[in-house]
């Protein structure tokens, strides 16, 4: 089958070879869990439980707050220690539960029931993935509620499975896929249901051929649903960019998937759909990525959420001494971490530890024009203007550079000669334009 792509991007180093091959462990619960309301894009979930109460593994704990909302779940039994602010993995503060595990997971009724997903009515299906807190495991986090019930449901025409999984390092969604190919296949059928006129597509990069072979044999004999082998190119599994590459259809930050006939459900995702309507399990737990050359044993990690890094880390044979740089999510779009006391959450993709740091030791000199930035800017934008202009605080001039469709997908401050920090000076820029429109 021919492999499709798009024509800019960067080709980083990949670094998955440290924990590619290594097989998904089940890591057990801490003492103390913390399950912040700040887990997915949209408003925060809002408490149901106070300090005191006893909560039950698979219990609801905190219910979504908005239309665009996700609930939380505990993933032990225990005693709710307090309800305080806690630090997550990218620096922000969120209010959260804090329960004191009693190790004797104690189920919620109904927990772990079996159903069959063709006996669920379809309208049934939606109701049960928003309520089990399901969002996008991909990073964005997304509630996936709201993704499977757009305005134009008779219009969709293409579900695309992700997993590319482009960032460098990361082999989550790789593992799942070896493992759990069947269960994701049963996931995609159910996506399927609520979109009539619509095929699934699994969007695997070349760099995974035995996921590749894989699906493609067992989708040999399933309706509606194929395999499309992507080329390995960084950002592909962003989600405009894999649009594009499956459909041929663009779309820009003003859009949403659905209005171009397309809905998109990361790999990881699209199990968890499985584990709610067939295993009646909510979203309490996710797979992690533990690698770098800064970890003693690289692995693959199935995580109760809720965990502080610093148990994850420990469980998987710690950091080496001389490690210098922490990092939660890729490389190319994650964020460094000041410790290892934030949990574990449903956006949590990650722990990388490097022994350097490269970024620390670059030092920025003024823009030479080469044009490499734009070179590689997945939505053609012209990097080295946008700089300029958020510098300067000119930010109308940043949004009239059509700023605002920066992906912040790294691509141009990798290749810039200068090192200059042109992905985190267009973070700032466009959060001071959001940030004046609310005014």
């Amino acid at each position: 089958m021919k492999k499709v792509s798009f024509k800019s991007g960067v080709h980083p180093f990949e670094g998955k070879k440290f924990s590619e091959n290594e097989k998904i462990v089940k890591i057990d619960s801490a003492e103390i869990m913390v399950f912040p309301m700040n887990q997915h894009i949209g408003a925060p979930a809002l408490p149901i439980v106070k300090a005191g109460d006893r909560v039950l593994k698979g219990m609801k704990i905190a219910e979504a707050s908005s239309a665009v909302s996700s609930p939380v779940y505990s993933s032990v039994s225990g005693k709710v220690k307090s309800i305080e602010p806690r630090r997550l993995a990218n620096g922000t503060m969120s209010q959260s539960i804090v329960v004191e595990n009693d190790f004797s997971d104690e189920c919620e009724p109904g927990f772990g029931e079996v159903r069959n997903p063709n006996e669920i009515p379809t309208d049934e299906l939606v109701k049960i993935i928003s309520e089990s807190g399901i969002v996008g495991l991909g990073g964005a986090g997304f509630p996936t509620g709201v993704k499977l019930t757009p305005k134009n449901a008779e219009h969709i025409d293409y579900l695309i499975i992700n997993g590319a999984e482009c960032e460098p390092y990361l082999t989550s969604d790789y593992r799942i896929m070896l493992e759990k190919a069947g269960n994701i296949l049963m996931g995609v059928s159910i996506a399927l249901r609520l979109f009539k006129q619509a095929n699934a597509v699994i969007a695997i990069e070349d760099n995974k051929k035995s996921a590749v072979d894989l699906f493609e044999e067992q989708c040999k004999s399933i309706d509606k649903i194929s395999v499309l082998p992507l080329k390995t190119r960084y950002p592909q599994g962003a989600e405009r960019r894999l649009i594009a590459s499956v459909t041929g259809r663009m779309i820009n930050s003003h859009m949403l998937p659905a209005d171009a006939g397309v809905i998109v459900l990361n790999v990881s995702t699209v199990y968890a759909i499985y584990e709610a309507v067939c295993c009646s399990i909510p979203l309490i737990h996710r797979i992690v990525t533990v690698t770098g050359d800064g970890v003693n044993h690289p692995c693959n990690a199935d995580v109760p959420l809720g965990i502080p890094a610093s148990f994850l880390m420990e469980k998987c044979g710690g950091i080496k001494e001389n490690t210098v740089k922490i990092i939660s999510g890729g490389p190319m779009m994650g964020a460094a971490m000041e410790n290892l006391e934030a949990p574990v959450t449903k956006t949590f993709s990650s722990v990388l530890a490097f022994t350097s740091d490269d970024v620390a030791d670059m030092k920025t000199t003024a823009c030479i024009k080469c044009g490499r930035c734009v070179n590689v800017c997945p939505e053609k934008l012209v990097p080295q203007l946008m700089a300029h202009a958020a510098n300067a605080g000119d930010f109308e001039r940043f949004e009239k550079l059509n700023g605002m469709e920066c992906i912040e997908c790294g691509c141009c401050t990798y290749v810039c000669p200068a090192k200059r920090p042109l992905t985190q000076s267009f973070k700032l820029a466009k959060a001071s334009v959001r940030a004046a429109k609310k005014v």
